[in-house]
């Protein structure tokens, strides 16, 4: 169990590891290009190196080193593993991961723990199978385990059901050039995450592939072609990023986080918009991004459903504002890690803050002369964003103790040594 000490202030400059939604999206293009790509500062996590397993069972070399990772692509030729292919509760990995397997040919099962065998993958299943994909959820549930009889993947027109999970789209965009004919893609009801799906496509534009893509993000012309082998430099993390910017704005000090650049191609990054919303000054510079907090934090209304990872640091954050916080359009929280959505709410209660859980949405009364806060232990769900958004909370309320905060491995591995440099 971790407990946080209240930190009066800070004044702090330091980086964050790379992102992990661009490390698994490189990966995946490195992986099906022809030759060697070099990823410059990629994370190295729970997550990454499950993807980097799993394309080693596929036949993919990953040569891991501190700073940049060797990735000798096979030109987009799958292997056939020798057994199951565990990806723990590693969602984007087990989505990607599941249409890369479709370029194969051959049996292919893809797995994870008892939590990703409980999250959806059914639309990702009803697209692939759209393009002449043979795969089924074993246990019939729409979930992993999934099995695919890989034949590769036909391509021509094929509809994803839904877009409440932008990693449907991503995995299905990333396979798609290596498809049998040209693919179109089309997507029914409202893409959430967009910002996740502009990543795929600068990804996949930096491997040589370029997209027709429409506005909205529900429609999409995929040329044939293989990725180009290339040297690419991931941008520091903007969600592990949040927990630091996140900090400054609770303590009322400056925190510049070095290596999340401005512009970004993370959606994530538009949080420190939010916290100018809020109060605090926000700097762009060759520096970083760096956020000043402020002792007048004001509540917001936002619509979230962009950028769900940063939810539960603007809770806490909003948790310390003066007035109401609504954080509307993210009913896709409840198929993270945990029940986003349901556990935040459950969990700031336990600090005495008042939170209320809708179907798509939750309100958070921010802090009042008349209801103190108090400490508690924090529950983690082992999920690493419960864990580190309530660090952040420590900052404030004395007594804050996190259960099970090892579960920051996922993303973060080093986090808590970070996290004090803050108090420095």
């Amino acid at each position: 169990m971790k407990e946080i000490q209240p930190l009066a202030s800070t004044d702090t400059t330091l980086t964050v590891p790379g992102s992990k939604s661009l490390t698994q999206r490189a990966l995946i293009a490195a992986a099906l290009a022809n030759g060697e790509s070099i990823l410059q500062f990629p994370l190295a996590s729970e997550d990454t190196e499950y993807t980097s397993q799993a394309l080693a069972a596929m036949g993919i070399t990953v040569e891991p080193a501190q700073e940049q990772w060797r990735v000798q692509g096979k030109g987009g030729a799958i292997a056939t593993p020798g057994q199951e292919i565990f990806l723990g509760n590693n969602g984007t990995a087990t989505r990607f991961l599941t249409s890369v397997a479709a370029l194969g040919h051959g049996a292919f099962t893809i797995t994870g723990d008892q939590r990703m065998h409980e999250r959806p993958i059914k639309p990702l299943m009803e697209a692939l199978a759209g393009w002449g994909v043979s795969i089924r959820s074993i246990h019939g549930t729409g979930c992993p385990p999934v099995a695919i009889a890989a034949n590769g993947i036909k391509g021509g027109k094929t509809l994803l059901p839904e877009g409440k999970s932008s990693q449907y789209l991503s995995s299905l965009l990333l396979v798609a050039p290596y498809a049998e004919q040209p693919a179109e893609l089309l997507v029914a009801g409202e893409v959430l995450s967009k910002p996740y799906v502009s990543m795929t496509l600068a990804v996949m534009r930096d491997f040589g592939i370029p997209v027709t893509a429409n506005s909205e993000r529900n429609h999409f012309l995929i040329p044939q072609g293989c990725y180009q082998a290339r040297k690419y430099a991931v941008e520091g993390d903007a969600s592990s990023a949040s927990y630091f910017w996140g900090a400054a704005a609770v303590t009322g000090g400056r925190v510049t986080v070095a290596n999340v650049p401005s512009p970004s191609l993370q959606g994530d990054a538009v949080l420190v918009d939010i916290l100018a919303r809020m109060g605090c000054a926000v700097e762009r510079s060759a520096a970083g991004i760096t956020v000043t907090g402020t002792s007048d934090l004001r509540g917001v209304e936002v619509d979230m459903g962009d950028c769900p990872d940063v939810v539960p640091t603007l809770a806490v954050v909003a948790s310390f504002a003066k007035g109401r916080t609504v954080i509307k359009n993210i009913a896709h929280l409840r198929i993270k890690e945990c029940d986003r959505l349901h556990v935040m709410v459950t969990e700031l209660a336990k600090l005495g803050i008042r939170a209320e859980e809708r179907p798509d949405a939750m309100i958070i009364e921010g802090r009042t002369e008349g209801n103190p806060l108090h400490g508690a232990e924090i529950d983690t769900y082992n999920d690493h964003r419960i864990a580190m958004s309530f660090a952040v909370a420590g900052l404030v309320v004395p007594g804050v103790r996190i259960r099970g905060e090892g579960c920051v491995a996922k993303s973060f591995p080093d986090f808590w040594e970070r996290f004090e440099l803050l108090y420095r």
